[in-house]
């Protein structure tokens, strides 16, 4: 499990650019909060051989999945919080009730900071949770 600016990130598969090739299908984490996008740690270093091999060859386009050796999803995202195949509602809702219970922590620290950062957390997900109620109601 990862995490990012207190949150947990979102297993996925997604398209990254190194250079100028693009390489589809690789294993990504991506947060709900801040957007931020890494590399899964199970298939970084596939990751890095193939983004640089590709590159010397003049590749534009490559799939990950052609060229990494025994990693399936399942394995690689077993210890993800959530993955990308679940309801969007939902994952925004575990979101939020992981960073209450980390807003709890936080108080009882007296950690204003962190207090501070949680907030702010807390009301970018209650847009996005907002937001997807009203797309869903329409």
């Amino acid at each position: 499990m990862s995490f990012c600016c207190g949150a947990s990130m979102i297993g996925t598969k997604g398209t990254l650019k190194h250079v100028r090739t693009h390489i589809h299908n690789v294993p990504i984490l991506f947060c709900p909060v801040c957007h931020r996008v890494e590399v899964h740690h199970l298939a970084e270093n596939e990751y890095e051989i193939l983004a640089e091999y590709a590159y010397s060859d003049g590749a534009s386009e490559v799939d990950f999945i052609e060229y990494a050796e025994g990693k399936n999803s399942q394995e690689i995202f077993e210890n993800c919080v959530n993955t990308e195949n679940e309801e969007p509602i939902e994952i925004v809702r575990n979101q939020i009730d992981m960073a209450l219970d980390l807003l709890t922590v936080a108080k009882q620290m007296e950690d204003q900071e962190w207090v501070g950062q949680l907030k702010k957390r807390l009301q970018v997900l209650s847009n996005r949770k907002r937001k997807l109620v009203q797309k869903n109601a329409t």
